[in-house]
């Protein structure tokens, strides 16, 4: 009888020591492994610029592949569903943006909440967007810009990188702020937009810095103001909206890093190491910068501080502006 009892409890024994190894095991850190970043525009925007700027080092550092995968569609929901439902082993992240994670929850129903279901890594960037317009309109002005819309309402059309996007936000608040009646045209990444604003199908676009830089420079764009509350470094001679007679306007755009929510924290403060340490990297920083982007590394619990916050702003301009997806 007590050979049994010995024998039971090291069984017992065992059965834990195997169960604990199996918990060790699915926390640890996928060394040696692809790593997939998931962006849910097309290559060439703003999404796609800092992902790869940032990929590329952590591909360095790790000794291991780091990839970036486009997946648009849907304002990057079809992104965020896709990483929502990946293997929970650090092996899957998203670049979220202000988007799917705090604006698209409240204009259509999703089968996930992005606050509950995408952990927290760290913020990656943040910065505004620019308002362009073509030489062809022959203004340089927001007051003109508004001019022209007061002048022709419903006939002018501005770009975004889709509903729910801060371009579209800061469209729709313009309109609110300034009385105009703006066309939305929702697009499904920041190249492709600019494309159409170039090619003349479009009078004007919030986009990023970072894909309007070049434009501006050779005078195929007329930059207009910036989107958020301070100038970038990269256009500290462009005003602000809010410096253009709309006090405290603010559309600030952000890209944070996510993982599925069942990931194990020991794999998220890792990743959430490995991330910081890349955006205060002094080669890092100024390529961003140099894009109009600013690192912007943060603590996983400050990152979903911040998403809650952006989610509970948003949710109640979507409300007051009654905005809804056609």
């Amino acid at each position: 009888m007590k050979l049994r009892y010995v024998g039971t409890a090291l069984l017992s024994c065992a059965l834990l020591w195997s169960a604990a190894q199996g918990d060790a095991l699915a926390q640890e850190f996928p060394t040696g492994q692809t790593i997939t970043i998931v962006v849910g525009f097309v290559a060439g925007g703003g999404t796609d610029t800092s992902t790869r700027i940032i990929a590329k080092e952590l591909s360095s550092n790790l000794g291991q592949p780091v990839v970036v995968e486009n997946r648009p569609g849907a304002g990057s929901i079809l992104a965020a569903q896709y990483v929502v439902n990946a293997k929970a082993d650090g092996t899957v992240l998203m670049l979220g943006s202000i988007g799917p994670i705090a604006v698209m929850p409240h204009l259509m129903k999703l089968s996930f909440d992005p606050l509950r279901d995408l952990a927290p890594i760290t913020m990656g960037v943040s910065f505004p967007n620019v308002l362009v317009v073509p030489p062809s309109l022959n203004i340089t002005t927001l007051a003109e810009f508004v001019a022209l819309a007061k002048k022709s309402p419903g006939k002018l059309t501005y770009a975004s990188t889709g509903v729910g996007s801060a371009a579209h936000l800061a469209g729709e608040l313009l309109g609110q702020r300034a009385g105009i009646e703006i066309v939305h045209i929702p697009y499904k990444g920041g190249s492709a937009a600019m494309i159409d604003l170039l090619g003349g199908r479009i009078e004007a676009y919030y986009s990023t810095p970072s894909s309007a830089a070049a434009h501006i420079q050779n005078k195929k764009l007329i930059a207009i103001a910036t989107t958020g509350l301070t100038r970038p470094d990269s256009l500290a001679g462009l005003p602000t909206i809010a410096e253009s007679g709309y006090p405290d306007f603010n559309a600030t755009n952000w890209y944070a890093y996510l993982a599925p929510a069942k990931t194990p924290a020991p794999i998220l403060d890792r990743w959430n190491t490995e991330f910081v340490k890349v955006l205060t990297t002094p080669s890092v920083r100024e390529a961003l910068l140099s894009h109009g982007l600013m690192p912007d590394p943060m603590s996983r619990q400050a990152l979903a501080d911040y998403m809650a916050k952006e989610s509970a702003i948003w949710k109640t301009v979507i409300q007051e502006r009654n905005i809804k997806i056609d």
